[in-house]
């Protein structure tokens, strides 16, 4: 039996906040808006600078409503010709923003001992 997204936030809802702050794009969404508020198209060229496939319309769109709706996104949309929409953290989203960039410094600062350790149990396994 399927579980609905409600039934999930009823039984775990922590889970499901930690899971849209460290989603793929979400965690780079976060890192970005703690510099500036962003235009859509702006927001979405500044994580593909991050490298790898950037990410879809689609997929940065579910992803900011997603942090929207969480409390952690505000976007402003602005009633000018073209349409004009602003996104910046909330005071809550920069919180959490501010901890994701210092798991991903951690990340960034220790991968050579992530590195090593995955050496030596690679080794280990090859050796049984």
């Amino acid at each position: 039996m399927a579980v609905s997204n409600s039934d999930a936030e009823a039984l775990c809802p922590y889970r499901l906040v930690l899971e849209h702050v460290t989603s793929r794009w979400g965690v780079l969404v976060l890192i970005e808006l703690l510099d500036r508020p962003y235009r859509f198209s702006e927001l979405r060229r500044a994580i593909g600078r991050y490298g790898g496939r950037g990410v879809s319309e689609k997929m940065l769109t579910q992803t900011l409503q997603t942090l929207e709706r969480d409390g952690l996104v505000h976007r402003d949309a602005k009633p000018v010709i073209p349409p004009r929409v602003d996104y910046s953290l909330t005071d809550l989203g920069r919180e959490a923003a501010e901890q994701v960039r210092a798991l991903s410094t951690w990340t960034r600062v220790r991968m050579d001992d992530v590195e090593k350790a995955r050496q030596a149990y690679d080794e280990a396994r090859a050796a049984s």
